[in-house]
């Protein structure tokens, strides 16, 4: 069963200064729940191929993600690798201007490896995606 999950927020930010943030992987630790991030290796020259290692704050296990999209100022979009016990996990992060501002909607989609658990797993995505969405915008906000 596929389970989804999705979360719209705004920033003050231009889509511009939005994407730069979500775009370049080393900034996730300045405002999201990430405390360590290492890249595992390069992506082309827009970044599109990354593969990063990030650590969240209150786990233990790294989650392994690939940069699968990068469309300047409009969309980031990774698949996880591992560090969850689902599979086929896919997310973006679109960005449309709103005035001077940017509407973030980051949306995301999985399997869950055991039966029964996707409920659980939504859940808790569901408040950590929020968490990095809300992040983002503010920190974009104040960056600009």
């Amino acid at each position: 069963m596929v389970h989804e999950i999705g979360v719209t927020v705004r920033s003050a930010a231009s889509p511009e200064a939005v994407f730069r943030l979500a775009a370049d992987s080393s900034t996730w630790p300045e405002w999201s729940p990430v405390v360590s991030y290492e890249r595992e290796r390069a992506g082309d020259a827009r970044g599109v191929g990354e593969i990063r290692v990030f650590r969240n704050k209150g786990r233990k296990a790294l989650t392994r993600e690939e940069v699968v999209e990068l469309t300047p100022n409009g969309r980031v979009g990774y698949v996880l690798l591992s560090g969850l016990a689902v599979h086929d996990y896919r997310a973006f992060i679109d960005l449309s201007p709103d005035g001077a501002g940017t509407v973030i909607h980051w949306h995301s989609s999985f399997e869950a490896d055991v039966r029964g658990t996707g409920w659980l797993y939504r859940l808790v995505l569901q408040a950590v995606i929020s968490r990095y969405a809300e992040g983002l915008a503010a920190h974009a906000a104040r960056s600009s």
